[in-house]
């Protein structure tokens, strides 16, 4: 039986306001009042309604995430910090998975409503500024990824192009000239290929190296096997890469078994690196050079963004949420280069 409020202040000889004053942590009750009324919730194991105190206030105490693809490990990982960020609001997190397609982008946008949850977390692939706009009502959203810019919501972001380039510089200052890259997209969804693309071509211009199409390889989708193929595709190709950057870590993972397989050795014939720091990448062996965005800080900084706009005010005072009309706001998640393996290979001591 699950006991009520009015149980609790029965056991405890209070009124139901005194049990609720303490259920809230409302200051002014006096001491022994309050040990008396949690007593008597030991007792009974009562436990609060949440659901039912979330939709007096209004909330729902839901949030959800909406990612392309649970099976890439970047966003599996990515999704345990937000639930962990968002345990601290006592909010649960509803996931959802749109495969990267305008219709399910769309539904997830527009037909998750207000009623059933009080903020969206959102990494789109297909939809622009302008689906968003059109379809937006008044649930706070936070985007993450690269596909919008200047949209109608809060926005999560690394600096995609730095990254890659200060990668591929790695690779180059280790002496590697044929650097390739895996992982370009032509498609109008590829932000992400053309910004890490961009930084890996600024980088060789630093280093006094070509830029040359034939050590760009194409990936349809970021998974192993497209890593493996392309890595393929470049060893039977008129010129072999001493070093490879893939536009993220699964790509380098399907990349590094190809490279096993044509019985080259990693990083002596061919060094790797990626990009997401996925925990795979420091158990393979090599283990995987790659960047490392901060997904921890990833998620607080959407979650916080999304506990603002429900606050109704930001932390300088001024009005918040959409239908309040504050501008979006940007904001950069720090990253790092994380050195391995795979492009310097293991120390000395520990071979």
């Amino acid at each position: 039986m699950r006991h009520r409020l009015k149980d609790v202040a029965q056991r405890a000889g209070v009124s139901v306001k005194t049990v609720s004053n303490v259920v809230n942590g409302y200051q002014h009750v006096r001491a022994s009042t309050r040990a008396r009324v949690e007593e008597a919730i030991a007792e009974l194991n009562y436990r609060p309604n949440l659901s039912a105190r979330s939709l007096r206030r209004g909330r729902t105490g839901v949030i959800a995430l909406a990612v392309p693809e649970l099976d890439l490990p970047y966003f599996a990982e990515l999704t345990r910090h937000v639930v962990n960020a968002a345990g601290a609001h006592d909010w649960t997190v509803l996931v959802d998975q749109t495969g990267g397609a305008i219709d399910r982008e769309r539904e997830v946008a527009t037909g998750i409503r207000d009623h059933l949850i009080d903020g969206l977390i959102f990494s789109p692939l297909a939809l622009t500024a302008d689906d968003l706009g059109a379809g937006a009502d008044s649930t706070p959203m936070v985007l993450l990824g690269e596909r919008i810019e200047g949209g109608p919501a809060d926005h999560v972001v690394i600096d995609n192009v730095a990254a890659a380039r200060e990668v591929t510089a790695h690779l180059a200052g280790l002496g590697r000239r044929r650097i390739a890259a895996i992982g370009a997209q032509r498609t109008a969804e590829g932000v992400s290929t053309r910004l890490r693309l961009a930084g890996y071509a600024a980088a060789l211009a630093d280093a006094g190296l070509p830029y040359d199409d034939r050590l760009v390889a194409p990936a349809a989708a970021w998974h192993r096997a497209d890593g493996a193929a392309a890595m393929t595709a470049l060893l039977a190709g008129p010129v072999r890469p001493d070093a490879v950057f893939c536009f993220n870590d699964t790509l380098a993972l399907g990349a590094m078994r190809a490279l096993h397989e044509h019985g080259l050795r990693l990083p002596e014939d061919v060094a790797v690196a990626g990009f997401d720091d996925i925990e795979d990448g420091r158990f393979a062996v090599p283990t995987l050079t790659t960047v490392s965005p901060d997904k921890a800080e990833i998620a607080r900084l959407a979650v916080a963004l999304l506990a603002e706009r429900l606050g109704g005010r930001r932390s300088g005072g001024e009005p918040s949420g959409r239908e309040g009309g504050s501008p979006s706001r940007e904001i950069s998640a720090g990253y790092h280069l994380e050195i391995r393996e795979s492009s310097v290979g293991r120390p000395a001591a520990a071979r």
